[in-house]
């Protein structure tokens, strides 16, 4: 699969912008990942060109959505930031002298492409209000243990 981490970061970073609903700085973000915040504003540039998020600089600067957590489908993440298809394809042609070699880059183009909808489709019913959503009940769910 040619899917990077990317997609996880840039979910990861606005379901926290969605939790929080205010700005957050690159190193905020990147302690909740373990991450590095030079990889977070990588990640957060991406999904600012993609009218996601915006970035104030300055004393109380930050990151914020750009939209309602609710308009901003797993599928927007994606696109912002990966590129190219979801699966990878014949890095070279493979041999016309073969009789599966000579068909497999169409066959797999047909099922790759309808497995790629499928995603697309699937991503795209999910919101980031929804996993903030999620992220509360769990939440919610686990202190009742402790406290049981």
């Amino acid at each position: 699969m040619s899917v990077s981490s990317r997609s996880a970061v840039a979910i990861h970073a606005l379901t926290m912008l969605g939790r929080w609903e205010r700005s957050l700085t690159s190193a905020e973000i990147a302690e909740s990942l373990a991450s590095s915040p030079v990889l977070v504003r990588r990640i957060l540039g991406g999904l600012r060109d993609a009218g996601l998020v915006w970035s104030a600089e300055g004393r109380n600067g930050g990151w914020s959505l750009a939209r309602p957590a609710r308009e901003i489908t797993l599928y927007d993440a994606y696109a912002a930031v990966e590129t190219g298809p979801i699966l990878s394809r014949h890095p070279h042609p493979p041999s016309a002298e073969c009789e599966v070699g000579r068909h497999m880059q169409k066959l797999l183009e047909v099922e790759f492409q309808d497995a790629e909808q499928a995603m697309k489709e699937r991503l795209g019913r999910t919101t980031i209000a929804h996993l903030v959503r999620q992220v509360l009940a769990t939440e919610r769910e686990v202190a009742q243990r402790v406290t049981t």
